[in-house]
């Protein structure tokens, strides 16, 4: 049994929760990521939920799902653009609720397989744990430009560590994707969890360390904010560096938002 599947399904709802009670119009909403709307985020989850049950389930249809999508993308066509014709145009509460029956299934059918068994993915193939861990950490992700945008402030859980260990595990990769070299030894990480409790990673280092709210951490290796719009503290040149280029996401090198872009906002 995978623990992992229910935090992802936990995610969802909370997600789910706060967009239950919106009309079909309130959907089309522009977010701050991106200009990207309700709807896209919505569709954006759904879709990519819809691979990631494909690559435990029939990783063929999986492997000619995600070679279409690379070509798309390769040849300028938006993830917007992708998802529009994959969902046939659907949005607001039909699209919603499309997403919300099908989210549970999806936790299921992980909750239920081998942690260790591998699946294909966009980059290198991964467990079946990292996999679904993965698509908790993209909702949590994308759910914050909706929180934001509804002026609602998030209350989590201590199954943020799961995002939390990903930016952390995700180092290296944020030099790499920005064609740096990553700085060694890796930053001591030292995070106080919504619970109160204290996680750490790597060596203890007074003179390289990450340290601070755990919301804030994940928040910036999502690129949801600023470095500089957090209480987060950093000590030492890589480990300021790499909270300026922090990214535990796949796909090519992306900016984070500027200082003061990313707040939550009321209408």
């Amino acid at each position: 049994m995978i623990s992992e599947a229910h935090d992802f399904k936990a995610e969802s709802d909370n997600l789910a929760a706060i967009l239950a009670d919106l009309e079909d119009a309130q959907f089309d909403k522009v977010t701050l990521f991106k200009a990207w709307t309700i709807n896209d985020v919505i569709g954006h989850l759904h879709l990519w939920n819809h691979a990631a049950d494909l690559t435990l389930a029939d990783p063929d249809k999986f492997t000619s799902f995600i070679t279409s999508a690379v070509q798309k993308l390769m040849a300028g066509i938006s993830h917007r653009d992708i998802q529009t014709e994959w969902f046939g145009g659907k949005s607001g509460r039909v699209l919603y609720d499309e997403w919300c029956a099908a989210y549970p299934r999806l936790a299921d059918r992980y909750q239920n397989a081998d942690p260790e068994h591998r699946v294909k993915w966009a980059g290198p193939d991964m467990s079946v744990r990292s996999c679904i861990i993965a698509r908790q950490m993209e909702t949590w992700a994308h759910a914050q430009a909706v929180f934001d945008l509804l002026g609602l402030t998030r209350k989590n859980s201590d199954r943020l560590k799961n995002v939390a260990h990903i930016g952390v595990t995700t180092y290296s990769w944020s030099y790499k994707v920005n064609g740096l070299d990553p700085v060694l030894p890796k930053p001591y990480v030292r995070l106080t969890a919504p619970s109160g409790a204290v996680w750490e990673w790597n060596d203890p280092q007074k003179d390289n360390q990450v340290s601070g709210s755990a919301e804030e951490f994940c928040q910036i290796v999502t690129q949801t904010r600023n470095v500089g719009d957090t209480n987060l503290t950093t000590v030492g040149d890589a480990a300021r560096k790499w909270m300026e280029i922090a990214q535990c996401f796949a796909g090519a090198a992306e900016t984070p938002p500027a200082a003061g872009e990313r707040f939550k906002t009321k209408d």
